[in-house]
């Protein structure tokens, strides 16, 4: 099988769309399917170049990737935090992203993953372009979350959304990584509708010792997105509110980071932020930590069927989860028996802290959230699946 993949991001880059469509394509490579990647020059998350160009990447120069896809690079604008720049960089490189699929083999099937949302109508048009089936990924609860964000204001539906609902009715079918997700589009009338959930590789994740019982100072972590969706200003005033007998990490970026390192100063909050970390540094911060936050604000409909991605690494390190979160996440955690499930409002949230910290032995979690993972969210298994959703349904269109 060969494929064409449109995505805002890959890798070298470090992002939630690199991170599960390198899972994704690893294993479609041990099974042999040739993988074209259509993706711009890295620039996440900044906007603008932070590697060598020879790690960044050529516009429309093919080059080589992990396993055996090619990457064709396209350009992008430079931009900063603003909602709107980042639009115009989206469109920018979703437009160009059209001639450049034409570039590689033609493959047996197109797939764009969103957001960013203007990559949607690229893959729509190569998909005609090259007449060949679209497979549309919505990794997040697209158009509602514009409402929610208030990206999109009043009752008059507003480009982007046209442009979704379109592109969604007219693909050959629509993947989202949450059950609750897939019930809402096949309610509104999306013919063609699978789950493939985010995950990992269980095999690259360790089983760490559990925190030790006596410690003076409460360690809590939280690896992730600084964003709007985050909320993480709730945890910093729970943070404050217990104060020096615990500490906050945070490690990560987002728009909302100098906003939140400025609260953080003002109620000489007992937190530490740090820069985003990967492989062994990234497991010995969550070796150090007595619990991991899990975070989504909790006042975004959209988000009752929304899955944090990290919270599947989480699970499979065993560390307790401080969950902030509601729907379809709230059911995992409580379904692996991971941790505690509390309102997003500091004065809770303190209260749990406080509470888990008297009473450590509360954060010694058993091999339940683990197993849970590697049931349900190994990408091994979860590759498998979508390897034979893409057959079933070129099959069906060739026939």
């Amino acid at each position: 099988m060969q494929v064409t993949l449109i995505t805002h991001s890959y890798w070298p880059e470090q992002s939630p769309p690199q991170r599960r469509w390198t899972a994704m394509i690893k294993e479609f490579s041990h099974a042999g399917w040739g993988v074209d990647v259509i993706t711009p020059v890295a620039h996440y998350p900044f906007g603008r170049r932070q590697l060598p160009r020879w790690m960044s990447g050529r516009p429309f120069h093919l080059r080589n990737g992990q396993f055996t896809e090619k990457i064709m690079h396209v350009p992008y604008l430079r931009h900063g935090t603003s909602r709107i720049a980042r639009l115009l960089d989206q469109c920018y490189s979703a437009a160009l992203s059209v001639p450049a699929g034409m570039m590689v083999r033609k493959p047996d099937v197109v797939i764009v993953t969103a957001p960013g949302l203007p990559s949607l109508a690229a893959g729509y048009a190569l998909a005609k372009l090259r007449r060949v089936p679209l497979v549309v990924e919505m990794r997040d609860a697209w158009p509602d979350l514009a409402r929610d964000a208030r990206v999109v204001q009043g009752n008059v539906k507003s480009v982007i959304e046209h442009v979704v609902d379109f592109v969604q009715h007219r693909a050959d079918l629509v993947v989202t990584v949450t059950e609750g997700f897939g019930a809402t589009l096949r309610a509104r009338g999306v013919r063609n509708v699978a789950t493939v959930t985010n995950g990992i590789h269980l095999e690259a994740i360790p089983v760490l010792d559990p925190p030790p019982l006596d410690r003076p100072v409460f360690e809590a972590l939280y690896l992730g997105n600084h964003g709007e969706s985050q909320r993480l200003d709730v945890a910093i005033r729970a943070a404050a509110l217990v104060g020096e007998s615990m500490h906050l990490h945070l490690v990560g970026h987002g728009t909302q980071r100098p906003a939140l390192e400025k609260l953080a100063r003002e109620l000489s909050a007992p937190v530490t932020f740090h820069a985003p970390l990967t492989g062994d540094d990234m497991f010995a911060r969550y070796a150090s930590a007595d619990t991991c936050l899990v975070s989504l604000r909790d006042d975004w409909k959209s988000f009752e069927t929304t899955v944090p991605s990290k919270t599947y690494e989480v699970l499979a390190i065993g560390r307790h989860v401080t969950a902030v979160v509601r729907g379809e996440a709230a059911r995992i955690i409580s379904d692996a028996d991971a941790g505690d499930i509390v309102a997003s409002d500091p004065k809770a949230l303190a209260a749990l802290w406080s509470g888990l910290a008297a009473d450590r032995g509360r954060l010694i979690r058993n091999s339940d959230s683990r197993q849970w993972v590697k049931t349900h969210a190994d990408y091994d298994l979860l590759s498998v699946q979508y390897m034979e959703i893409i057959r079933d349904l070129v099959s069906e269109k060739s026939a």
